[in-house]
């Protein structure tokens, strides 16, 4: 009866209830992080592959909040954290964002926030495919300049103006049988790349970038194509391609420039291996596997460019090493400690 006139009595191990407010509570600044963020160099933006994990409560988050809140009004308390200087916008990858969308997601950050964003699918990947990721068929608009234009380059100028830092075009990986037709698709990028204009007018930051995932693209004529347009090479960290060891000849090809590095998963999963990485990793509240590999490799680039001047963008997923605020903590205090010990910032 007690119950029934007075609610049910909440159970004392009960988690507390989702937020719905618009008003995402950033969680307050850990004196460390200040630290680390007035350290850095101002041209060296960190962040995230998105920003819309539940589980980031007590790292990004003050409360439990719902994805689609965080999605939708998380984006403000994202850029408070200090060390949160831009991040990627991943769903563009998946259906193309109109100026409105963009200059929502601008009007919620401060002017010296930069955004990283993924041209759409279905500019970049050669196949059409199913719910699964199965290729079913060839996509006829995989790398069309006048598309990528008016698809991505001109809504993203105009709706993030100079808080646009990086235009990525990330090249899904290619059917077989495409490997062998290299030099002709790299024309066919290299004139999308021509398509688009310069972005400096109205994003003196902006940079165009491309990033791949078949190492058969990693070849003089992409260098060529890359210098011609004023455009440079994403550093994707993903086992379908070489380490950075492998991957630095065509950064140094087109030195001096600058950094764009998108840090998506780590190798121990295998090429494959987002699902696993997911299913091991989630909530994304932890560090699960550690690479010190990478991130020193990681570090040594970063100095090195920033050192000269150069602008840097680094984004961390969360299939990274489990927890992309974690890893973008742990990148800091790497650039960090190698300031002081080599001086190269």
């Amino acid at each position: 009866m007690q119950n029934s006139l007075f609610g049910e009595a909440e159970s004392p191990n009960a988690k507390p209830a989702r937020k719905s407010s618009r008003d995402i509570a950033p969680i307050a600044a850990d004196p460390e992080w200040v630290a680390l963020a007035a350290a850095l160099p101002a041209h060296l933006r960190l962040g995230t592959s998105s920003w819309n994990y539940p589980g980031w409560n007590g790292l990004m988050w003050d409360g439990e909040y719902s994805e689609t809140n965080l999605s939708r009004y998380g984006l403000t308390a994202y850029s408070k954290h200090p060390l949160m200087r831009t991040v990627s916008i991943d769903r563009s990858f998946y259906r193309p964002l109109n100026v409105a969308q963009f200059a929502q997601h601008a009007a919620q950050v401060g002017p010296d926030f930069r955004f990283v964003v993924k041209a759409p699918s279905l500019i970049t990947d050669a196949l059409v495919r199913d719910e699964s990721g199965r290729g079913m068929r060839p996509n006829t608009h995989f790398l069309n300049a006048e598309e990528a234009l008016q698809m991505f380059a001109e809504p993203a100028l105009e709706g993030l103006g100079q808080k646009l830092g990086a235009l990525v075009f990330q090249i899904s990986p290619l059917p077989g049988a495409w490997l062998a037709q290299m030099p002709k698709l790299i024309d066919r990028l290299h004139n999308l790349l021509r398509a688009i204009p310069n972005l400096k007018h109205s994003a003196p930051d902006g940079v165009i970038a491309v990033e791949v995932r078949d190492p058969q693209w990693l070849t003089p004529q992409l260098v060529n194509a890359l210098r011609d347009t004023g455009a440079t090479y994403c550093m994707g960290l993903h086992a379908k391609m070489p380490p950075i060891t492998e991957q630095l000849p065509i950064l140094r090809a087109l030195w001096p420039g600058p950094l764009v590095c998108r840090w998506n998963l780590n190798p121990i999963h295998g090429a494959f291996g987002y699902e696993d990485a997911r299913d091991a990793y989630e909530p994304y509240d932890k560090m699960i596997d550690p690479d010190p590999e990478t991130r020193a490799a990681l570090v040594r680039v970063i100095t090195g460019t920033a050192g000269a001047g150069q602008n840097v963008f680094i984004t961390l997923s969360n299939k990274a090493e489990g927890s992309a605020p974690l890893s973008v903590l742990e990148l800091a205090r790497a650039i960090r400690l190698n300031t002081l010990v080599n001086g190269n910032m």
